[in-house]
């Protein structure tokens, strides 16, 4: 064998490491690649699904039946309110050792609803009195003096009359009991005075009582017993200001916003139909107390009070309501009374466009599901739709972002 064929058979052969290290790169390539494709894949999901979105929440309810009875004009939404509450306070500052209300009791007026530690009034009290009777004494002291010097200036006269005693001793009378009648006025000032010091102790220690202002049901307890409580914020966070806070329920009310383009449609002691969110089949009928002679700029609304003219113990502030303001069917259309619309009214910002339909987020526990509706007429700010059930929890205003199956939480 030649030299050149040893050498050619001792040479290393690399061709099997080259194409070994190439599909080692094609590996990492690959792997590298799912792995940005899992991670698109997670962040679309995250941004399209697993965001959390806070949305307000509206009820899908039954439009009003135009039957022969009076027709609905106009459609709001707003809450019940209270136009009497009150946050019930201490009038001084004091450290509480009673507190007897607790959330839902019913109180009357004038019923105590908690007390202060009074020891320094009562005191105070004692010592005023004290002192009104010493100046009563006073006064019974200088009261017997110038009955005295009375009965002595009637002898002087009668003795300088018989010229047993001088003019003097008669003028000396005189000046007795005038000097006496004006100790006697003062006195009488000071046990005035004093009175009114008792007066002024007893309603410090009357304000170591608080009582309820009016008759009413106790919506929040705001302090236990020791606490401090004070009308005036101390700062600090240390003291109450308040020890809790009173709703007269006969004083509820409804406030609704109703669009201004539509504000020409209600007007002072009009009759409504009120359904509130929670009893939905519940229609209570009331009346417009007054309309606000002001608008909201940023939301383009009119605020209108509306009476409820059925009290029960299920309305309660804050609750969410749907008022219809009805209008006196015309005495010719009576007897052709016309069929309720099929559907369900919703917001009408919450029906958007999706894939070139139209839909509804239907809340389902923590998430949004898109549901597919037709839409109908649009009665003040809600919309007729087609598609979901009466009850049916919605979104208002739903992001562009927001997908079938988004999570969402409700705003308070």
């Amino acid at each position: 064998m030649e030299k050149s064929d040893l050498l050619h058979q001792l040479r290393i052969d690399r061709s099997e490491e080259r194409m070994s290290a190439r599909g080692s790169r094609l590996w990492i390539v690959v792997v590298v690649l799912l792995v940005l494709a899992a991670a698109i894949g997670g962040g679309w999901w995250w941004f399209k699904g697993g965001a959390t979105f806070e949305v307000e929440a509206a009820n899908a309810v039954a439009p009003m039946s135009n039957g022969a009875g009076p027709l609905a004009v106009l459609q709001a939404t707003g809450y019940v309110t209270a136009r009497r509450e009150a946050t019930v306070s201490a009038q001084i500052t004091g450290t509480l050792t009673q507190v007897m209300i607790e959330e839902g009791e019913h109180v009357e007026a004038g019923q105590v609803l908690a007390l202060l530690e009074d020891t320094a009034q009562k005191a105070a009290l004692a010592q005023a009195q004290a002192q009104l009777r010493v100046a009563r004494a006073q006064l019974a002291q200088f009261e017997s003096e110038l009955a005295q010097n009375r009965r002595d200036l009637k002898r002087a006269e009668d003795l300088v009359g018989r010229k047993l005693v001088s003019q003097q001793a008669l003028e000396l009378a005189r000046t007795q009991v005038e000097t006496q009648s004006a100790q006697v006025d003062s006195q009488h000032r000071q046990v005035e005075l004093a009175e009114a010091g008792v007066q002024g102790a007893q309603v410090q220690l009357d304000y170591c009582t608080v009582r309820a202002p009016f008759t009413g049901v106790i919506i929040a307890k705001a302090a236990q017993v020791g606490e401090i409580v004070s009308p005036f914020s101390a700062g600090g966070g240390f003291t109450r200001t308040g020890i809790g806070t009173i709703v007269d329920m006969d004083s509820l009310e409804i406030e609704v916003d109703v669009n201004e383009s539509y504000i020409n449609r209600v007007v002072a002691k009009q009759k409504v139909e009120a359904v509130l969110d929670a009893y939905p089949d519940w229609k209570i009928p009331g009346h417009v107390i007054a309309i606000i002679p002001t608008a909201d700029r940023s939301k383009a609304t009119v605020k209108v009070r509306v009476a409820l003219d059925q009290k029960d113990a299920r309305i309660v502030p804050d609750m969410g309501v749907r008022v219809s303001f009805l209008e006196e069917t015309p005495a010719g259309n009576a007897a052709q009374p016309a069929p309720p619309p099929n559907g369900v009214l919703v917001p009408a910002s919450s029906v958007v466009q999706r894939d070139g339909k139209n839909a509804v987020f239907a809340l389902d526990g923590d998430r949004a599901r898109l549901r597919a509706v037709t839409p109908g007429q649009t009665i003040g700010d809600l919309r007729l739709v087609e598609g979901i059930a009466a009850g049916t929890r919605v979104v208002r205003e739903p992001p562009a972002e927001m997908s079938d199956g988004s999570r969402v939480t409700i705003k308070k």
